[in-house]
């Protein structure tokens, strides 16, 4: 029997039960690490909101704090409770296989939210929501290159790239789209080195401090989140360098558009984690629905610099 036809009976039990006896639809949640940015901590209120907006859902809301033991012990524990559908923001996207293959084993649908898993556990996954961290990559890439031909330094700028937790598929996919596109719109721009921030600010200025002791020449720095880009910028200012590097990063975090409304950070990849919140909760339903739904449920994160910023609203993370 197919993965769809599978969920589609399990599905409609389900749902038949549930009209029977009047009962809500259950769907259980396992975080990354919801301390360890505004993002993160912004997507689990806009999705308890979401949650208790509809009378007929009921949530179990889970942190892993980012250790995959504790996550993959999460994942197994509702498939325990029996819940209606499984929503998953994995720690490590090659680590959580097994346990995402259990909570299919044992019909229930996966939702794989924000940051997807790696490809061999796609067959036991109903959908993905989220952004096209690829995508939001080659943007920053694009972003880097505009500015640095309006300086008339795109054939010999030198970059850093601060990444995100290493092994996690948001950090691995964010680095390899900008890598593969900036050699496209920039070839003789240089990326010298590339060192994790794991999503932490207080990270990333560590590892700029050090890049800069490093490298006297540095045109531009990309962060896989606005979060790391500014610690990264707080270090450059410290230095007395902030005027000589163009910052780029991705997810857009309010400190990110108030840098750039002070001209001290340059661009970014607008990303809501409202959106992303209400929109792994909407697939859920929508797969129990027995809808039609992309594996790859995408939504749009557009490119925002200090010169279109006015277009969107401050961040509210």
């Amino acid at each position: 029997m197919s993965y769809k036809s599978k969920f589609a009976m399990t599905c409609t039990a389900a749902l038949l039960a549930s009209a029977a006896s009047a009962q809500t639809i259950t769907i259980g949640i396992t975080q990354n690490n919801v301390g360890v940015d505004s993002y993160q901590t912004t997507y689990e209120q806009a999705f308890i909101a979401a949650a208790e907006a509809n009378p007929d859902v009921e949530i179990v809301v889970l942190d892993a704090g980012g250790d995959v033991a504790r996550q993959i012990a999460q994942i197994q524990d509702l498939v325990q409770q029996e819940v209606d559908a499984m929503i998953i923001w994995p720690t490590n996207g090659e680590a959580v296989i097994p346990a995402v293959r259990e909570a299919y084993q044992a019909g229930i649908p996966v939702i794989i939210t924000n940051s997807n898993i790696a490809e061999p556990g796609f067959e036991f996954v109903a959908s993905f929501s989220g952004p096209d961290n690829i995508t939001q990559g080659s943007r920053a890439a694009e972003i880097m290159c505009e500015r640095f031909t309006d300086l008339g330094i795109q054939d010999e700028a030198q970059i850093v790239q601060i990444t995100g937790q290493p092994g996690y598929t948001t950090a691995i996919e964010r680095a390899e789209g900008f890598e593969q596109r900036l050699p496209e719109v920039c070839p003789n721009v240089t990326l010298v080195e590339s060192q994790p921030g794991n999503w932490n600010r207080e990270d990333a200025q560590r590892v700029m401090e050090a890049f800069l002791v490093q490298y006297d020449d540095i045109d531009g720095v990309y962060s896989g989140d606005d979060n790391m880009g500014v610690g990264a910028m707080n270090a450059a200012i410290a230095a007395g360098r902030v005027e000589d590097i163009t910052f780029v990063g991705a997810t857009n975090f309010a400190v990110g558009y108030d840098a750039m409304g002070r001209g001290e950070y340059w661009g970014s990849i607008y990303q809501s984690p409202v959106d992303d919140a209400e929109a792994a909760l909407q697939t859920a339903l929508d797969v129990l629905a027995g809808e039609e739904v992309p594996f790859l449920n995408y939504f749009d994160t557009p490119k925002i610099t200090q010169e279109n910023m006015g277009d969107y609203d401050r961040p509210v993370f």
